[in-house]
């Protein structure tokens, strides 16, 4: 046998020998960390599982909630504590709109310091998503109109009123109608002239600016 040949035959060997003596001395711990990996394979579908579980569960209450508050002469105070309780127990998502459907039947059945409440907070919770926390300003403004102080509403809702915010038209709408209660003709001109170039705004929004825009006269 040449003297290569030795060599890597001995090599072969020594890696074989290298190879047992790590599975005499390891071979406990690989297969403790195998059935670790399929454990946490195992727990991440159980907890998928639970997820959706837990989203079908809300999705089945928050409808339920949905059609209580629907109904003919419906307890709107009482059905508002239903989504508070779905808001409680919900994943984020079905809790999201939980909170949002909350607040606007406090509102409706007359609790506007509740509904104010709840809008702030929600648009000040980081852990929702920034599109339902500008909303939650949105509407915290439209009922703070008549009530807040204009320069603490204005300043909420102007970075809310830029080019390219989801929700510039309602925005500009209420900014317009905190000029109007603060006298300001020129600037509620502008907001609700603004509201009717954009041809992205909702219908509904435009048709209130432009009977807004008619009532400031010339």
């Amino acid at each position: 046998m040449a003297l290569p040949d030795l060599v890597d035959e001995v090599d072969e060997e020594l890696r074989a020998e290298r190879a047992q003596r790590l599975a005499q001395r390891f071979g406990g711990a690989l297969t403790g960390l195998a059935l670790i990996v399929l454990a946490g394979v195992g727990g991440w579908e159980g907890w998928k599982w639970w997820e959706a579980r837990q989203a079908s569960i809300a999705a089945g209450q928050f409808l339920q909630a949905a059609e209580a508050a629907s109904a003919e002469n419906a307890d709107l105070a009482a059905v508002a504590q239903r989504f508070g309780a779905v808001a409680a127990e919900a994943p984020t998502g079905y809790r999201t709109l939980a909170r949002l459907r909350e607040a606007a039947l406090l509102a409706e059945s007359g609790n506007r310091e509740g509904a104010l409440a709840a809008w702030d907070a929600l648009s000040r919770d980081t852990a929702v998503e920034e599109l339902y926390r500008d909303l939650a300003t949105v509407m915290w403004a439209l009922h703070s109109v008549d009530s807040a102080e204009p320069g603490s509403v204005e300043s909420r809702l102007l970075p809310l009123a830029a080019d390219g915010a989801p929700w510039r038209a309602s925005a500009r709408e209420v900014l317009a109608l905190l000029a109007i209660r603060r006298g300001n003709t020129e600037q509620a001109r502008r907001s609700l002239e603004a509201i009717l170039s954009d041809q992205a705004a909702p219908q509904g929004v435009r048709d209130r600016a432009g009977r807004l825009l008619g009532g400031l006269g010339s």
